[in-house]
């Protein structure tokens, strides 16, 4: 296992000014098309070496050989860009962020509704979900572990929206109360033993950035950040660049990496502060490359045979996995294809808005031709009304991911292929509120990947309209 002494957060490190990554202040705030400028970085030949190095160590005894698929060594480029400092606060107010009237009221309204009812449903010890056993994406035993991980994001809510009333400030606290409880009765490692824990390492990370300094918590948070890349799959595990688990991470360690717990460790990677630069992200931007649909830049077989549409699957790993396939019943690894027909896999919504966000926290300009590509995709299948090719199944995790890769992009508008231009905050809000519960939750009437919860639903709803409320780029 590596370890190291986290670095300094990113833009204290990188830049003297933060705001230098940005527009000046005084530009107004418009709609535009065109994202805002962003600082290129140098990747040292240092990292790029710690990239590039073949295994150092045996294949880890947990891993079928035999299934991991050998593919061309990735390079890591010279050059990284800057993604936008992170911003862990809602707007104070509707010029930051540039919507209407009626949305910025709706939004916000809505937003402390599904607070007022998350705080209802909080837990005596503060937790969400809690003693509720749910089953992962990647089909392990049904887990304990999640109640950590669904409070965590709760709390990064509840933290963004930096709340005034007294029983939502108390949710926030009790809600903090809980996450310190149990890292100080289990730790990371028995949490972890719980199931799920990239991703309860990777929300707890992202709740704890949300709340804000503290001394407690940022020897906490050095040990997360840790955590998150020495558990990547990489050399240190007998994982070459050249192996199709290379740079991804995975549930825990007991099953192979996936684009959905790989943007979870970037999204809290990037909250935390890391710079693209480091070898953790270039090692995942070498697993992204490979989830992407793209001919170009991808030589995997089952992309080579596939749409080249720049949407992303599930994972590479082991000959590679979609969803969207299993739905469309070609099967998870389009092994039941029609007669005559090369395997390929099909691209997804939730996960093309995942490796779309995932490739700008890695560095990559807007004229990169994956970016391109998985913007290309978003043009053509934009839409609020499912979550494109899975239908209603995921709908919550969709609208979080759109919400935060679309602020990410720095982007105010989406143009589709027929011309029309979309506000995307306004839309998302409006699509959002329209599915709101009398009471201030969300719930899918889809049971999968547990949103029938409406503790679960309503934390993704209340995450996605914090990125609407979010200040643009351009107003900071």
């Amino acid at each position: 296992m590596r370890t190291r002494q986290p670095r300094p957060r990113c833009h204290d490190q990188c830049i003297p000014v933060a705001t230098a990554l940005l527009l000046a202040t005084t530009v107004p705030t418009i709609a535009t098309a065109e994202p805002p400028a962003r600082r290129e970085v140098r990747v040292t030949e240092e990292i790029r070496r710690l990239v590039e190095a073949p295994a150092d160590a045996a294949v880890d005894a947990r891993i079928d050989e035999s299934r991991i698929t050998d593919l061309p060594a990735a390079k890591a480029p010279a050059t990284v860009l800057l993604p936008a400092e992170p911003v862990h606060r809602i707007a104070t107010s509707r010029e930051e962020t540039g919507l209407d009237g009626r949305s910025w009221e709706s939004a916000n309204r809505a937003l402390l509704d599904g607070l007022a009812w998350l705080a209802a449903a909080q837990s005596d010890r503060g937790a969400w979900m809690e003693g509720e056993r749910v089953e992962a994406t990647d089909r392990p035993p049904r887990e304990a572990a999640a109640s950590v991980a669904v409070t965590a994001l709760a709390l990064k809510g509840f933290a963004q929206a930096a709340p005034s009333q007294p029983e939502l400030v108390r949710a926030r606290d009790q809600a903090l109360g809980f996450i310190r409880g149990r890292l100080d009765a289990e730790g990371f490692d028995g949490l972890a033993r719980g199931g799920l824990g990239n991703y309860v390492t990777s929300a707890i990370t992202m709740g704890l950035v949300a709340v804000g300094s503290d001394t407690e918590d940022e020897l906490v948070l050095a040990e997360a950040v840790d955590r998150l890349t020495s558990n990547q799959w990489d050399q240190s595990e007998g994982v070459g660049p050249s192996r199709d688990w290379f740079g991804g991470a995975g549930y825990g360690r007991h099953g192979r990496p996936d684009l959905s717990n790989t943007q979870m460790m970037l999204d809290a990677l990037y909250d935390a502060g890391v710079c693209p630069d480091e070898p953790s992200v270039q090692r995942a931007l070498v697993f992204l490359s490979r989830t992407q649909n793209l001919k170009e830049t991808n030589p995997a077989d089952w992309a080579q045979a596939g749409s080249n549409d720049g949407g992303f699957v599930y994972s590479p790993a082991n000959g590679g996995e979609s969803m969207a396939s299993e739905v469309a019943g070609e099967g998870r690894h389009g092994e039941i294809m029609p007669s005559g027909a090369a395997r390929s896999l099909r691209s997804y919504g939730s996960m093309t808005y995942a490796g779309f966000k995932s490739l700008l926290f890695a560095g990559l300009d807007a004229e990169d031709p994956r970016v391109e590509a998985a913007l290309g995709w978003i043009r053509r299948h934009w839409t609020f009304d499912e979550n494109p090719g899975m239908g209603q199944q995921g709908l919550y995790y969709y609208l979080h991911a759109m919400a935060r890769a679309l602020r990410a992009s720095g982007l105010d508008v989406i143009t589709t292929p027929d011309g029309e231009e979309h506000d995307w905050r306004a839309e998302l809000i409006e699509a959002i509120v329209s599915r709101q519960a009398a009471d201030g939750s969300w719930t899918n009437p889809v049971e999968r990947w547990e949103e029938s919860r409406p503790s679960l639903a309503t934390t993704y709803a209340v995450l996605a309209l914090g990125e609407a409320l979010k200040p643009t780029p351009r107003s900071r």
